[in-house]
Order: structure tokens, then C-alpha cells, then sequence
């Protein structure tokens, strides 16, 4: 017979015997649960880096089009900014960059979907929406905050006031908002328009045009001020036509109608990531330069530089605002002048060419 402490003793040890078994199995599988979570994270994270923002884990980033408001140079940098500091590959996308033309020739490509997002001359294409000449399309976001087009002449042409062009010639690019906004700006400044004549030029050849004096002045962009002074080799004089249209804004990032109601979400996701872009182009406007001229290596960065620090004070807004923001009444202002000056009909409301919800509504 067994003696009763020997029977509790073996009793104890085969107790013992199974708890320390469960003991393991329970660490066994805690570690293979941290084990797996482990692969899991590094998988989603790659290398511990968070996972983009707006896109689902283990989806492809969507690819999307963009074109610049003309070509590619310093004012349009920000798009390339964007795109190597991986703003857009935070955002879930991919974005292909190409070179755009001027207004008709972006709007032109949005209508036919060869790209969902552009930027161009917003008072240019205001006029083209009055005009019913193209009318789907809407800005989502301001680049500059006042409009760059500008009156530019040499000093030895003793224009230093707008009175000074009546008698004078003024080239400027074929249908461009320079020559839409011009009856606007001589009736503000005091100027017989009958008096002034706008000849017609490639925008490539307007700086050759003044330095050659076979023209009086320029109808052009502030942002073209160090371009016409390395050409002409002359102090350049410039007459903003802000001076006189206040409210107009500049450069805008637009879309469709269709995809802000398709895809709203898509549409906040790249403007949030295009404005990183332009704010860090002109807090860092030497880098920004550089990674353009990477881009393009045509392109000097000096000329870069020198077209992000003439459009900083431009691009931020006055009273606290985001960069990007759209004034409604600012709009309905520009409106506003634009058929008091006869350039277009009555009857564009701001909600016909602005989404006011995507940066945010003042």
C-alpha cells in the first residue's frame, strides 16, 4: 500500500507536473502571437514608417495628372516640391507633372480628362467662365493671393506711371489675361485704352521685343521682373495692375465639378499635399529651386530662386488665413469688376468657379 503522504507527494507532483506544461504552452503562444503582430507591423509600416495618409493597407497609391500653369519654372515648382518630399506619396498618390500652356490649353486638358488637376491665371479663366467659353471647372485653392500681371518697360523709356502708356505700344501673349484685364486696369489707373495699342506676341518673345525697343512696354508677370533685366541689361520699371485690381487673385489650383462630387475626399487629399509643396517652396525657395532644376536641368536655379522670393509675399494670406484660402467676397468682387468693365456678362456667381469647402471659406 502506498503510504497516504507518498500518494499526496505524487499527487503534487504530477499537479505540479501539468501546471508548469500549461505555464509553457501559454508563453509559447504569447510569443508566437508578438511574433506574428511583429511581421504584421513591419509589413504595414515598412521599416517602422507610418503608413501613408488617406490610403488602405496594401493598396496602390492612385495615380493622378497634373499640369502646371505654364511650362516649367520657378512659380511652378512647388507641384515638383510636393512630389520629392513625398507630400503626394502621404497623400496616397502618385502624380504625374506635366508642363501646362496657359489657360486654354489647361482647361482644354481638364475638359478632356487629360488631367484631373491643373493651375493657371484664376482671373483669366473667371473671364472664360463669363464668357461661357469654359465653364467646367472649378479652383479649389489659391496659389497667390493677388494677381501678378503687371505692366513692364525699361527706365529709359521715361513710362513711370500709367498715364505714360497712352501713345505707347504694349505687347503682350495672344489672349492672355494681360490683354483680358487691360480695359479693367486703364479705366481704374486713368488711361484712355483708345489710346494705348496691345500688339499681339509669342510669350517666348516679349523679353526680346523690349530689349530690341521694337515695343514700349510688356503686358506680363511680376514674377518675369530678373528675366527682363538679364535680357534687356536695364533697370526695369513695373507697373502691378494690383495696384489698381486689388481683389483679383493670381494663380489657382483647379478641378472638375465631376470629381470634387465623385471624389471629395481624393480632391482634399492632393490640394493638402500640392499646398505643403508651395509652403515649403517659399520658406526653402533655394532648395525648391534645386529639386526643380533637378526636374528640368534646363533651368537655372538662380532664375528659380529669384521667381519663388518675387511671389512669397503673394502666396500667404493677410489676417491668420491658410495658404490656399479663397475669399468668397474677394471672388464676388472680382466678379464684380470684371463685368463692370464690360470684359464679360452679368450673371457668374462665385459657387460657378470656386469650391469654397475644400481649403476653407472665409
Amino acid at each position: 500500500m502506498t503510504h497516504p503522504s507518498a500518494s499526496v507527494r505524487a499527487g503534487i507532483r504530477t499537479r505540479s507536473g501539468s501546471a508548469n506544461g500549461e505555464v509553457r504552452m501559454v508563453r509559447w503562444a504569447r510569443t508566437l502571437t508578438t511574433s506574428a503582430l511583429v511581421v504584421v507591423l513591419l509589413g504595414a509600416g515598412g521599416c517602422g514608417e507610418a503608413e501613408p495618409a488617406g490610403d488602405s493597407a496594401g493598396q496602390p497609391p492612385e495615380q493622378i495628372t497634373y499640369m502646371t500653369a505654364f511650362g516649367a519654372v520657378g512659380r511652378d515648382a512647388f507641384a515638383w516640391v510636393a512630389r520629392e518630399k513625398g507630400y503626394f506619396t502621404e497623400a496616397g498618390l502618385e502624380v504625374e507633372i506635366k508642363e501646362g500652356a496657359g489657360n486654354v490649353t489647361n482647361l482644354t486638358a481638364l475638359k478632356s480628362q487629360q488631367a484631373q488637376f491643373a493651375a493657371l491665371d484664376f482671373t483669366g479663366a473667371v473671364i472664360q467662365a463669363g464668357k461661357g467659353e469654359f465653364t467646367d471647372w472649378r479652383a479649389v485653392a489659391a496659389v497667390h493671393q493677388q494677381t501678378l500681371v503687371s505692366i513692364m518697360t525699361t527706365k529709359d523709356t521715361g513710362i513711370t506711371s500709367p498715364k505714360d502708356l497712352e501713345g505707347r505700344t504694349i505687347a503682350a501673349a495672344t489672349g492672355s489675361v494681360n490683354q483680358l484685364l487691360f480695359p479693367a486696369y486703364a479705366r481704374l489707373a486713368g488711361i484712355d485704352p483708345t489710346r494705348v495699342t496691345l500688339q499681339n506676341a509669342q510669350t517666348t518673345a516679349l523679353n526680346g521685343l523690349m530689349a530690341s525697343r521694337q515695343v514700349d512696354a510688356l503686358g506680363t508677370f511680376l514674377l518675369s521682373r530678373s528675366a527682363l533685366e538679364s535680357a534687356a541689361k536695364k533697370e526695369v520699371v513695373v507697373l502691378p495692375y494690383s495696384d489698381y485690381l486689388a481683389n483679383l487673385f493670381g494663380n489657382a489650383i483647379i478641378t472638375t465639378p465631376s470629381l470634387l462630387a465623385d471624389d471629395p475626399e481624393l480632391v482634399k487629399r492632393f490640394t493638402g499635399a500640392v499646398l505643403k509643396g508651395l509652403r515649403y517652396s517659399v520658406e526653402h525657395p533655394e532648395e525648391a529651386a534645386a529639386i526643380l532644376s533637378r526636374a528640368k536641368p534646363t533651368y537655372p536655379v538662380a532664375a528659380g530662386v529669384g521667381e519663388i522670393k518675387a511671389m512669397t509675399a503673394s502666396v500667404t494670406p493677410t489676417g491668420g488665413a491658410a495658404i490656399g484660402t479663397m475669399d468668397r467676397e474677394r471672388v464676388a468682387q472680382t466678379i464684380a469688376v470684371l463685368q463692370e468693365s464690360g470684359i464679360m456678362p452679368a450673371g457668374l456667381t462665385p459657387e460657378a468657379v470656386v469650391d469654397f469647402g475644400i481649403v476653407g471659406q472665409s
